[in-house]
């Protein structure tokens, strides 16, 4: 169960992970964003569960990574993906995916809408069935994204910091 938690809320801090971007992201090599902050996943399942990790996300919706950190800097989980491929390492664990839609619905019951995510970070609408995200608070480094199907319900709350210029 505990194990099952954590791999739903690395999968969940996946979804967050997009929903915690700034509207002008920091642009590394290659043309790939940078967003750090904190997640919260609430999800309305029996019983209850919630989770909330600092982040890092890298990357892009094709290729990139997700760390997830407690607030003293210990590694919870770290999510890697690139086309046909996506990895969850949670301590010394491997696991291998064929896409991060298969490792997300593997932890969480349901795919997690990664290319969305890159965009809600943006400030970028992006309907996703079964999701919707608001947007309003990303100016200030805030996103929230409900997930209203299937069920159980979530909630993804991203509080991330604005890259200096």
């Amino acid at each position: 169960m505990k194990r099952r938690v954590l791999v739903a809320s690395a999968a969940g801090a996946a979804l967050a992970l997009v929903g915690c971007a700034a509207p002008q992201p920091r642009r590394s090599n290659g043309g790939s964003s940078h967003w750090s902050g904190r997640l919260s996943l609430s999800v309305d399942s029996n019983p209850p569960q919630s989770f909330a990790a600092v982040f890092e996300l890298d990357g892009t919706p094709e290729e990139g990574e997700l760390v997830l950190t407690t607030p003293l800097g210990n590694t919870l989980g770290a999510l890697r993906w690139s086309p046909g491929t996506a990895l969850l390492r949670d301590g010394s664990q491997q696991r291998s995916y064929p896409s991060m839609a298969a490792l997300t619905e593997a932890a969480t019951g349901a795919a997690l809408p990664i290319d969305a995510l890159f965009e809600w970070l943006q400030g970028r609408p992006a309907q996703v069935p079964g999701w919707r995200a608001e947007l309003s608070q990303v100016p200030q480094g805030r996103l929230q994204a409900t997930r209203e199907a299937p069920l159980p319900t979530a909630q993804l709350r991203v509080v991330f910091e604005r890259p200096s210029p």
